[in-house]
């Protein structure tokens, strides 16, 4: 049941505005808790409203499906559960293959995602072609599709987690900063704020490319990178008609694709760049990719840019999210505290990740996905994983900086 007590306590208090801290925040509030988002600057400022908003299953390990299938059930029931939604499309995703080598290692990683319930296909070269009409014709020697995989508006997005933390009565304080943890002993009873101290029996820690930064604030050390990540939009075109492009994941440069205002959104990030906070335009990488998409796709070779933006994005050195308990310096748990990022993916995964991670608030436990290989207990002090990298993802850098 919801705490009673002063304006300076609640039951949780979850730090960070973006997709995973609002979703979180909103589950628990749905769940009887009083709850406190506080956020920096304003809800969705950061990097949830500069996503490109793809909507993957079709991830490369377990743990990828499942949190991705989760939250596109989520994006599904929006509408009847909050009265909005985020404006999920369900396109069907394509993720070809240019190389033999390729072939048996995506039929493999179809195997495991049909064996967790989800519905991919393997297209032969003449089925690819069918189905994407705008692939230049002969490139592939295959691919998996799976048509429930979409995308959704980012704003929109953020305008449906604002509209469910308002409904539900979370505590959202804007512009307020985290100071750090108020801790009696070795015990956390809340955090320190910009605005004075707030009393809590539990703490949930997101903050998207900003998360180390928050846990060093903690006292505690993250292994989260942040890097640049480019979006364009082209001009429409007829060939490029949403029933004519399926959303396209180019896995050896990096590249994807899907539609957008009758032409296609196109988004890379670069793996040789060095982490950090980036907000501008790469024009030589981004003539790179134009360059790739102009190979796979020809249509778009004569076409301009109607928008163009870049954007900080968190990213895990094995490309997984995190969830689980805050680890202190010697590797103990710290009771009352979970941490929480989806690494890059919170559109994607971010609903999944975020009902997971208040479940472990609440219990320790979800049946959204097994936590156990997911925690920060699976990187070493230089932050290296003991765990293969998702091979679905962006080419983010190998090592995060915390």
């Amino acid at each position: 049941m919801p705490s009673t007590g002063q304006p300076g306590t609640a039951d949780v208090v979850v730090v960070g505005g973006g997709t995973v801290g609002a979703w979180c925040a909103y589950f628990l509030r749905r769940d009887g808790l009083r709850v406190t988002l506080i956020e920096k600057g304003v809800l969705g400022q950061g990097a949830s409203s500069r996503a490109a908003g793809v909507v993957r299953a079709q991830g490369g390990t377990p743990e990828a499906v499942q949190l991705a299938q989760w939250s596109q059930r989520f994006y599904q029931r929006q509408r009847d559960e909050i009265g909005i939604d985020s404006g999920f499309v369900a396109q069907g995703y394509l993720l070809p293959c240019f190389t033999e080598a390729e072939v048996p290692v995506a039929q493999q990683r179809m195997a495991m995602q049909n064996s967790l319930g989800l519905d991919v296909e393997w297209l032969d070269p003449d089925e690819v072609d069918e189905r994407n009409p705008t692939l230049a014709r002969g490139q592939t020697l295959g691919g998996t599709f799976c048509a429930a995989d979409g995308y959704l508006a980012p704003p929109r997005n953020v305008t449906a987690y604002a509209v469910a933390l308002a409904l539900s009565g979370v505590d959202v304080r804007e512009g307020v900063r985290f100071r750090g943890l108020l801790r009696n002993g070795g015990r956390v009873i809340g955090v320190n704020t910009s605005a004075g101290p707030i009393a809590a029996g539990s703490v949930l820690l997101t903050g998207g490319p900003k998360l180390a930064e928050v846990g060093r604030l903690a006292g505690l050390r993250i292994p989260v990178g942040a890097v640049r990540h480019q979006v364009a939009v082209t001009e429409p075109h007829p060939d490029l008609h949403p029933s004519r492009v399926p959303m396209v994941f180019d896995l050896p440069s990096g590249l994807y694709w899907r539609p957008e205002e009758g032409g296609l959104l196109f988004g890379m990030s670069n793996p040789a760049e060095p982490p950090g906070v980036a907000r501008e335009v790469d024009e030589d990488y981004l003539a790179r990719m134009r360059a790739r998409l102009n190979h796979l796709v020809p249509v778009t070779a004569g076409l301009g840019l109607r928008r163009l933006w870049a954007a900080t994005i968190e990213y895990t050195p094995d490309h997984l999210p995190i969830v689980g308990p805050a680890l202190t310096p010697d590797g103990a748990a710290l009771p009352g505290v979970v941490v929480a990022t989806a690494g890059g993916h919170g559109m994607m995964c971010g609903p999944g990740l975020s009902r997971t991670a208040a479940d472990l608030v609440l219990t320790g436990f979800s049946d959204v996905v097994d936590t156990a290989g997911l925690g920060l207990d699976r990187f070493d002090e230089q932050g290296r994983s003991k765990l293969d990298a998702d091979p679905i993802a962006l080419p983010f850098p190998e090592q995060a900086y915390s």
